[in-house]
């Protein structure tokens, strides 16, 4: 298990940024692939966007493509996602996860072993 503690959500209008960050406390963080979910009143959680151990490799959902960047620095054991042209569907309960997946970055939640408390992001319309 990896704690991981989320921060930087907030409301926002709608074509606003923000950045959310995922800090883990565990000296093993640059072993685990990262990734953010969210999960929307009365939906399913839903993957958002995953990044390899190393940094090199992302991967993204459709729905956030060209909109999202998902980024990590392992010396200071955080993830983070920035978020722009922010719109009123983007808004949830955002979570970050820690997996073990050493291949291309996972995106099925059944992946990920440790889960954040999550962040609500609001964006107005």
């Amino acid at each position: 298990q990896v704690p991981l503690v989320e921060s930087g959500g907030g409301l926002v209008q709608a074509g606003g940024s923000l950045r959310l960050s995922c800090a883990a406390s565990v000296r093993t963080f640059s072993t685990y692939a990262m990734g953010w979910f969210r999960q929307a009143p009365g939906k399913e959680r839903e993957f958002v966007a995953s990044i390899s151990w190393s940094g090199g490799t992302t991967t993204y959902a459709d729905s956030v493509k060209g909109r999202f960047t998902i980024s990590r620095d392992n010396a200071k054991n955080t993830v983070y996602l920035q978020m722009n042209s922010l719109k009123p569907e983007d808004t949830a309960v955002y979570y970050c996860a820690a997996s073990p997946d050493w291949g291309p970055p996972p995106a099925e939640p059944s992946d990920f072993h440790s889960w954040g408390q999550g962040t609500q992001v609001t964006v107005s319309s």
